[in-house]
């Protein structure tokens, strides 16, 4: 009886130390990053997904005739809008990973996306389709 005692005891003296960590880390959630599902509102490209569509179309300058398929690309939208930590997940080749991140560079300010009607940062990820 002593030792299933001394157990809850340690088991409660534990849950009360981890509960007041977390609490104390509150600076960490303002840089938490979201995936987009399961967020209240999505970040988006200013005039949605066919003007990112149009956009990528006539600033993407293929490196080589006749190249067609699609580039996977992920980046982090941050709280002002703004893109960081570009990343091309797979390419055509022939350069056409850094002829993305060029594109992707370009991009006007996103929408942010909101949790609980706080602006947050969303990784976010696209396929851009090359004709």
């Amino acid at each position: 009886m002593k030792k299933f005692l001394i157990l809850i005891l340690i088991c409660f003296v534990q849950n009360i130390f981890s509960q007041e960590a977390s609490k104390a880390n509150t600076s960490d959630d303002d840089n938490k990053l979201y995936n987009t599902a399961g967020i209240d509102i999505k970040p988006e490209f200013p005039g949605g997904v066919e003007a990112m569509n149009s956009f990528i179309k006539q600033n993407f300058k293929s490196p080589k005739e006749n190249l067609k398929g699609k580039i996977y690309a992920t980046f982090i939208i941050e709280k002002d809008g703004s893109l960081s930590d570009i990343k091309i997940l797979r390419d055509l080749g022939h350069e056409t990973g850094a002829e993305a991140i060029r594109v992707l560079k370009l991009f006007p300010k996103w929408r942010p996306g909101k949790q609980n009607n706080k602006i947050i940062r969303v990784l976010y990820s696209i396929p851009m389709l090359i004709n």
